[in-house]
């Protein structure tokens, strides 16, 4: 495959890429250009030039969710410091990725957080960015918190959840309440909504939680995401965990939708 620059998919890629990056030229050319020049050819197309071009999504909500996807993966560190430094170029703030990742603890684990954390740090160092930890921990009641945000964000779908472990394990069901929605869904240095996406991109990427991906894809509905939002998200996840993910990802959105249709919602 030859690199046609005047290919108006290709610059569009390659402009996006810049964006990203910060940079004039795109280290990904280079470090390919003598094993393989197709794959970087291909990404530049294809991840920057068909997918980051789209609207329906800013280029911070790319970057966030790319971020999420990859952490949660956890098998591609080099790529996630990468798009770690992007999401900073694009303009998210330090506070957002560490909340980020704090976040992902609930669904992807404590390693998973961590690796992510560490990434960021180095992150923080090159681009020289000074980032003052603050607790944003509510301090009433964690069960008390906990139960109000999973009203609020996953509605019936979480209670059902709850309810359906009552008689094997009501433990998980109270921990659940009190860590991820009291705990984390509601501290301050990230909204609803981000939470929201980047929570459906972690849970589209591993592809092992398909109950779970349609309980919040609700949870997005109900805090005002949109579909367009969503269908977004579930595309973009293809560029990084594969076009398996999302399809099945996609084939969740779709019955979710149809279930809010019926419900009249």
């Amino acid at each position: 495959m030859n690199t046609d620059i005047t290919d108006p998919t290709y610059k569009r890629g390659l402009d996006k890429l810049k964006q990203v990056e910060g940079v004039a030229h795109p280290s990904i050319v280079e470090s390919m250009k003598d094993i393989a020049p197709d794959l970087a050819d291909l990404a530049i197309r294809f991840v920057y030039g068909d997918v980051y071009d789209r609207s329906g999504l800013t280029l911070r909500e790319r970057q966030l969710i790319t971020v999420a996807a990859l952490a949660a993966l956890g098998n591609a560190r080099p790529q996630l410091k990468f798009h770690l430094l992007g999401a900073l170029n694009v303009g998210c703030t330090a506070s957002e990725l560490v909340a980020l990742m704090i976040h992902l603890v609930v669904y992807a684990g404590f390693p998973s957080g961590l690796n992510g954390v560490f990434a960021l740090k180095e992150a923080f160092a090159e681009k020289g960015v000074i980032f003052t930890p603050q607790s944003t921990h509510v301090l009433r009641s964690r069960y008390e918190a906990g139960l109000a945000a999973l009203q609020q964000i996953d509605g019936q779908a979480g209670e059902k959840v709850i309810e359906s472990l009552r008689d094997i394990s009501p433990d998980l069901g109270r921990l659940i309440i009190e860590f991820a929605f009291g705990d984390v869904y509601t501290r301050t240095d990230m909204c609803l909504l981000d939470r929201e996406l980047v929570t459906i991109a972690a849970l589209a990427a591993m592809g092992t939680a398909t109950p779970q991906l349609k309980v919040h894809i609700h949870g997005l509905f109900n805090v005002g995401g949109s579909m367009t939002q969503l269908t977004e998200t579930i595309i973009h996840i293809a560029a990084y965990a594969g076009f398996p993910a999302a399809i099945n990802a996609m084939l969740a959105a779709k019955e979710v939708a149809a279930e809010r249709v019926h419900a009249g919602q």
